[in-house]
């Protein structure tokens, strides 16, 4: 079967997903369309495509022992000079995006994952494009709110296209989310 590039991620609900990817495009980032909105758990990772049931019954596996919570975007971020990234704010729900990243990269498990840097929840809105397009996408996005109860996470691979596509999502093993208290914190909500 050969090696396959997988992600696992949480997407960005409509229509939130929808207009951050039209934003992104706007801004001449090429890769827009190919990329689903999305907040990263496993960053693009090759395994040998036999290995793909038991990465799904890992990831069932850790979906299981997670529950919903609320997620919220805010305001725009950098990673700048080190990395050419703009991105909107994980302001809550970064804890448990932590937790689950954890836990689906653990030594353990089928995908053990070292990080290039240090994990962030994040959305990425520009990426790898030129200077004053990212000043835009910093500037233009420095209000943009956006919330919703966040009850799983999917697998995605790419494609030889560039293009990522959905193979299974995992839901959150219990259906309860945690009432939205209207304040924001910086991801102090935790997935047990």
């Amino acid at each position: 079967m050969g090696t396959v590039t997988i992600g696992v991620s949480i997407a960005v609900p409509e229509p939130h997903g929808s207009r951050l990817q039209q934003l992104r495009a706007g801004f001449g980032d090429a890769a827009a369309h190919g990329i689903p909105t999305h907040v990263t758990l496993l960053p693009p990772t090759e395994i040998d495509g036999t290995c793909l049931a038991a990465v799904e019954a890992h990831l069932s596996e850790v979906a299981a022992a997670a529950r919903p919570f609320p997620m919220r975007l805010s305001g725009t971020g950098t990673f700048r000079p080190l990395t050419p990234v703009v991105y909107v704010q994980v302001v809550r729900g970064g804890a448990a995006c932590a937790w689950l990243q954890k836990r689906i990269r653990d030594a353990s498990g089928p995908i053990p994952r070292e990080l290039q840097f240090p994990y962030h929840p994040h959305v990425t809105v520009a990426h790898g494009i030129d200077e004053a397009a990212m000043d835009r996408a910093y500037e233009e996005l420095a209000d943009y709110v956006a919330e919703w109860p966040c009850t799983g996470f999917a697998l995605y691979e790419q494609g030889a296209d560039a293009v990522w596509r959905k193979l299974r999502e995992f839901p959150f093993g219990s259906t309860v989310v945690p009432p939205q208290s209207g304040r924001v914190d910086r991801g102090s909500v935790s997935a047990h």
